[in-house]
């Protein structure tokens, strides 16, 4: 009889078809990493707005019926401190503007400045108009080349300046893509040198990155397959690299400590070393990596292009970097054997798989459970206290750096015709209620003027602009958006960039809570499956959301307080993003969840070899803990490396990340989990028998 289980035997097929696996993993990645190149390029820079919803319903009609003058259309503000709309390098400027305009296939016609409308009062400011001839994505693509163009033809003393939906995405997706390419710089030599003192040895250290790169490569090349399919946001890549990076150095860290205690603390057999370890630290990655994929489809609830997209790249991301966890480490491990710790460092321990440190600490925390306990439980509550007032919103135009072109003629657009002009609110009706649509928008107490009336070529549709009295980012105009909703003839549609905002934001609001508890329920399930421990797979989820909600309390004091602004380079909005809740709390989750999983699968596999609730405790800190330290290390580095970046939201995710792995290893793992199991005792890992019945037996052990 095997005395392994299934992944102990898949450890040992792999270690004994070396050549077969990496030749699998070779056609992988040269297979999808042909495509890698080029996903970039295809790659989308819009889809922030919520599918079904109706400010998408108007776009779509406004694009049909009135050339493209939509949310997605191009605006160029043309601005002089000195000249006017009657100096000839004006006049220049705007024939410049408009002949590149003219001439792009985005575009279907070409609306010019007019006075009282697009001309301020001044004659210092003037806006051309572009009808979007093509989708919301491509809109972006056209926006990158063309404000290039601008920026290079403009006379001394006047600016040309792409602003409007599609040019802030253009430059924020820019913006954003050098500052993670800035953070991979910082990070990649950082992240190495742990891995080096973590590991002890330098080909140790290279297998992580090894896993990384393939899980990256193959993601890639598999996203660009799907924009094929389907619009896939450029943020997808973002995270998908840094999920690869993340869980690959989880995931090696945790087998390749478990072989080396095999190999040089047991002294098996090179493929009986492999084969214990994938029974139980591979048995445990394979939970870890189900969960986090669990916690981030959860994501998949938004009714949102972007959304959905982005947690495909770090579900799929994950997926491989799993994959190559469970057959591709295994077999180089294999071949590697005892020169695993070839290039060693001095003080490196092949053979010590229990930590004496983590074993002492352990010892102190079952002494003493309640007083350290209550310091960090303490501790945890305080730092989460400050979420009570958290408040939320769109992205303003705060997210673009200062001296780009959107941002530089969003502004002007606010000096020249009130804060609400770059959010102007766009009615579409039949032609027929016109008029009432314009008398109720003039009726709104939160908008300022109301533009004449368009109708559509074929006389059916009528269009209304409204400016709003308010900044587009400012709450009032959610609340001015919904009453215009109830007041407007029926028939009517509500759109517009701004509404298209708000209406993504009510869609997060409204399904949050669903996907949170869905994450929340799932997890408890795999953990109850994994653990078959009710009490501690409950413990697990709720100190999760402890360090969840810690983190977010952080957030709430330094990105809606403004506490360490100028510390971090940033201006605060008032708020935190409205996709940080959800997408954060899936993603913290997910990363919690692989600790949690890694701690007390180890206690797990104490508690049935001896049945004694302190080596359980004690063992699975033990065993566990210097991993987990290491990990969380590399990790926090790689999430605050994003706090240098210069857009907002990747300085709210690197952050927020950054501060719950910090309070998740530190406070959670390594104190308030291993106190849980001293106060629950045997309780911890008692099975009632109608459970007991249902649960598949998961064992992580083996013989």
């Amino acid at each position: 009889m095997n005395k392994y289980g299934p992944f102990g035997r898949l450890g040992k097929w792999t270690a004994a078809h070396i050549r077969t696996v990496a030749v699998i993993w070779t056609v992988i990645a040269v297979g999808l990493g042909a495509f890698a190149p080029k996903v970039e390029h295809a790659l989308s820079g819009a889809g922030w707005e919520a599918a079904g919803s109706q400010s998408l319903e108007a776009r779509e009609l406004i694009d049909r019926e009135f050339d493209g003058m939509s949310s997605s259309a191009l605006m160029v503000v043309v601005h002089s401190q000195d000249l006017t709309v009657a100096d000839s390098d004006f006049k220049h400027a705007l024939a410049t503007a408009q002949k590149y305009l003219m001439v792009n296939d985005a575009v279907t016609r070409v609306v010019a400045p007019r006075a009282g409308t697009s001309i301020s009062a001044d004659g210092h400011t003037a806006v051309v108009q572009a009808g979007a001839a093509k989708n919301s994505n491509d809109m972006v693509r056209a926006a990158d080349a063309l404000k290039e163009l601008l920026a290079k033809n403009q006379p001394a003393g006047v600016s040309i300046s792409l602003t409007g939906a599609s040019g802030m995405w253009s430059d924020f997706n820019e913006a954003n893509r050098e500052a993670m390419m800035k953070s991979e710089l910082i990070s990649w030599p950082l992240t190495l040198g742990i891995l080096v003192l973590a590991f002890g040895s330098l080909v140790a250290a290279g297998l992580p990155l090894m896993l990384t790169i393939l899980g990256l490569v193959a993601a890639a090349g598999s996203l660009y397959l799907g924009t094929r399919l389907m619009n896939i946001s450029i943020w997808a890549m973002n995270f998908a690299l840094m999920f690869a990076l993340a869980l690959g150095i989880d995931y090696a860290l945790f087998v390749v400590m478990r072989f080396r205690g095999a190999l040089f603390g047991s002294k098996l057999p090179v493929q009986d070393a492999v084969a214990e370890t994938m029974d139980t630290a591979g048995k445990a990655v394979f939970f870890s990596g189900v969960t986090v994929l669990i916690s981030l489809s959860a994501v998949m609830l938004v009714p949102s292009p972007a959304f959905r997209s982005m947690a495909l790249g770090i579900m799929l991301s994950v997926a491989f970097v799993l994959a190559a966890t469970l057959t591709l480490l295994p077999a180089m491990l294999a071949k590697l054997g005892p020169r695993i710790d070839t290039f060693s460092l001095p003080w490196a321990h092949s053979g010590e798989h229990r930590s004496p440190k983590f074993a002492a600490w352990a010892e102190r925390l079952w002494r003493r459970p309640l007083a350290y306990g209550a310091v960090a439980l303490v501790a945890l509550l305080a730092l989460a206290a400050p979420v009570l007032n958290l408040d939320t919103g769109m992205p303003s135009i705060k997210v673009v750096p200062t001296g780009d072109g959107s941002r530089v003629g969003y502004n002007q657009v606010q000096a020249a015709f009130g804060p609400g002009a770059p959010g102007a609110v766009q009615l579409v009706g039949p032609a027929a209620d016109a008029r009432q649509i314009a008398d109720a928008a003039k009726g709104d107490p939160g908008i300022a003027r109301v533009m004449p009336a368009m109708t559509s070529p074929d006389g059916r549709y009528a269009l209304v602009q409204a400016i709003p009295k308010t900044d587009p980012s400012d709450p009032a105009a959610g609340e001015t958006f919904d009453r215009l909703r109830e007041t407007v003839p029926t028939g009517t549609l509500v759109g517009g960039a701004a509404v298209e905002n708000h209406d993504l934001e009510t869609a997060l609001a409204a399904k949050t809570p669903l996907a949170i508890g869905v994450v929340l329920a799932l997890g408890f399930l795999l953990l109850l499956i994994a653990l078959q421990a009710p009490a501690i797979a409950a413990v697990g989820v709720i100190t999760n959301l402890l360090a969840t909600g810690a983190a977010f309390g952080a957030a709430k004091l330094i990105f809606q307080d403004g506490h360490l602004a100028g510390l971090l380079g940033f201006e605060p909005q008032g708020f935190l993003n409205a996709w940080g809740p959800i997408f954060f709390f899936a993603m913290i989750f997910a990363i919690s969840m692989d600790y949690t999983v890694f701690l007390l699968s180890s206690a797990k596999e104490h508690w049935d070899r001896t049945h004694d609730a302190k080596e359980a405790a004690i063992g699975g800190v033990a065993h566990s803990g210097r991993v987990i330290f290491a990990a969380a290390a590399v990790m926090v580095v790689v999430f605050f490396t994003f706090a240098l970046s210069g857009p907002l939201p990747p300085k709210e995710m690197g952050v927020i990340l950054g501060i719950a792995v910090l309070l998740d290893a530190a406070l959670i793992r390594l104190l308030l989990l291993p106190v849980a199991l001293r106060l629950l005792g045997t309780k911890a890992w008692y099975l009632p028998g109608w459970v007991d019945r249902v649960l598949p037996d998961v064992r992580f052990g083996h013989g």
